[in-house]
């Protein structure tokens, strides 16, 4: 199947198979074929000027402008368990069908943080 296709960079038509850059040898791909390397650190993208080498222009940026702080910790665990003098925390919410608070994995169970939700009993027993 011909399906023409008309490549972006360079004008010309082609088919599926011969449509990418690389299989009609296009000489207009450095136009189009741009890629912006990230910062590994920071998650940044960093411009790089045509001629510019991208590992060094990121090394500069990681040894001058990198915004990545070590000592700067992202917390993990910050759903603090809302039963009165329990100060854990968990990485995920652990919230009660019947008072919709956040508990740690000890206080979970209705029975365990003294729950005053709903009014539904508790168990069927």
């Amino acid at each position: 199947d011909f399906l023409p296709l008309k490549c972006d960079a360079c004008g010309e038509v082609f088919c599926k198979d011969h449509i990418r850059y690389d299989d009609h040898k296009c000489n207009s791909a450095y136009k189009k074929n741009v890629q912006v390397p990230v910062c590994p650190l920071c998650n940044a993208p960093i411009p790089v000027r045509k001629g510019e080498i991208p590992d060094a222009v990121v090394g500069a940026h990681m040894d001058k402008n990198c915004k990545y702080n070590p000592a700067q910790k992202q917390k993990i665990f910050t759903n603090r368990c809302l039963k009165p003098g329990c100060k854990r925390k968990e990485l995920m919410k652990v919230v009660c069908e019947q008072c919709s608070g956040n508990f740690c994995i000890k206080h979970r169970h209705p029975l365990d943080h003294d729950c005053k939700g709903s009014g539904k009993p508790l168990s069927k027993a």
